[in-house]
């Protein structure tokens, strides 16, 4: 099955992983697929803790991709606060990453601390250079134009990287409320609902496949 989204941005592999424990082995499968994407002359992983907050993630994470391909080196990149999101060393680790990893925790703590940053513009660039894009859980449902709040508001101006889309991760197709409520803003074509141990892998012309285990739910407004 193949998708097709409207991309705001230029990429070359966009992949939204809906959730999952890789500590399991629940996203060894398009782990692996996105190791073999990136660049061959590229082989470090710039991990951005930003939703979580958590150091230990990043290390968790580099010892786990390790075992899958010893040639990969991850980097934690400790982007907290909008502070951090303008440091050169940071920028500079994303910009010269084959990947940038975005892990899981809470999309209030990633959109304050990267909408519209120097790291948001860095990964920009670095995804036009041919490094993999990765996000996870929360993070990857920052990338359409709008966010659920999980502080209990309505929503969230997200990254807008897709346009004219909303994506919820961690979808059950049987309680799509959440995904509903997204949609019902301005400006939304199509809710992308992802759930866990699956991803939606966008390629540089918008054409998105699926990997893992589960399928992607897409609503589009008549």
């Amino acid at each position: 099955m193949t998708l097709a989204v409207k991309l705001a941005t230029p990429v070359t592999t966009l992949a939204l992983i809906g959730g999952g424990e890789f500590s399991f082995g629940e996203t060894r499968e398009i782990d692996e697929l996105l190791l073999a994407r990136m660049p061959a002359d590229r082989r470090s992983i710039a991990f951005l803790p930003t939703a979580s907050g958590s150091a230990e993630y990043a290390v968790h994470l580099g010892e786990y991709l390790r075992k899958l391909d010893p040639s990969v080196e991850v980097i934690n990149v400790p982007v907290y606060r909008g502070r951090d999101a303008r440091r050169p060393k940071n920028l500079n680790a994303i910009l010269g990453a084959g990947m940038v990893y975005l892990g899981g925790g809470v999309t209030n703590n990633l959109l304050a601390t990267i909408h519209g940053s120097p790291v948001d513009i860095a990964m920009r660039d670095a995804a036009e250079s041919g490094a993999v894009i990765a996000a996870i859980g929360a993070a990857a449902s920052c990338f359409g134009i709008h966010a659920r709040d999980m502080r209990g508001g309505t929503a969230l101006p997200a990254l807008g990287w897709l346009a004219n889309v909303v994506v919820d991760t961690g979808f059950d197709p049987q309680d799509d409320v959440a995904l509903r409520r997204l949609m019902s803003l301005p400006d939304v074509e199509l809710g992308l609902g992802i759930p866990a141990k699956t991803a939606l892998v966008i390629d540089g012309g918008g054409q998105g496949s699926i990997a893992g285990a589960g399928q992607v739910a897409a609503f589009r407004k008549q």
